[in-house]
C-alpha cells in the first residue's frame, strides 16, 4: 500500500516529536491528533493527521483496532527514507525523474503528472495547485531524508 500523504516539510525533530505524542501501547479513548497538535506546530487538527498518517507512511506509527501506537522502529533518517521511498505515493516516480538531471518544482511536476490517476484529478477543482503542492512537499521530504538535494533552483539526487 501507497500512501497520498504529502504534508508540508519540517524536519526529523517534528517528527519524532510527533511520533512522541502517539503511545506505545494503543488506548481507544486517546485521541493523537490532539496530542500530535499539542507537541508539534501543528495547528490544525487536519495538520495533525496528515502528519499522523505520514507517520504510518514511515512505519513510525501503526494502527490497531484498539487505536495508534508507536512502532518499535527507531526514527532513523536512512530507514525513513526507505519507507518515504517504498510507502508515499509518486516518490518512486519523482526519483526516478531526477535521475536525468536537476529539475525544479515545475519540472518535476511536470515530469510525473501523467502518474496521477483520473479519480484524484476529479477530487478537486484545482488538481493541478494541489498536486504540484504535493510534488514541492515531496521534494523537500526527499531533502529532509537525504534522498535529495536542493540548491534554490532546483532538485538533484543526493550522491549515494
Amino acid at each position: 500500500m501507497r500512501y497520498k500523504v504529502a504534508p508540508p516539510a519540517r524536519s526529523l525533530a517534528v517528527l519524532a516529536d510527533a511520533r512522541a505524542a502517539i503511545p506505545l501501547v494503543p488506548e481507544p479513548e486517546a485521541d493523537c491528533c490532539r496530542a500530535i497538535q499539542q507537541a508539534t506546530d501543528c495547528g490544525t487538527r487536519d495538520e495533525a493527521r496528515t502528519l499522523l498518517t505520514f507517520l504510518q507512511a514511515l512505519d513510525l506509527v501503526a494502527e490497531s483496532e484498539r487505536g495508534y501506537y508507536r512502532t518499535q522502529r527507531s526514527l532513523d533518517r536512512e530507514q525513513a527514507g526507505a519507507a518515504f521511498r517504498q510507502q508515499v505515493f509518486l516518490v518512486a516516480e519523482l526519483l526516478g525523474a531526477l535521475e536525468d538531471g536537476p529539475l525544479d518544482v515545475e519540472g518535476t511536476f511536470a515530469a510525473v503528472r501523467d502518474e496521477i490517476p483520473p479519480w484524484e484529478r476529479n477530487r478537486h477543482a484545482d488538481w493541478t495547485a494541489v498536486w504540484r503542492e504535493r510534488v514541492a512537499n515531496l521534494l523537500e521530504w526527499g531533502v529532509i531524508f537525504d534522498l535529495l538535494t536542493a540548491d534554490g533552483e532546483g532538485y538533484a539526487l543526493a550522491a549515494q
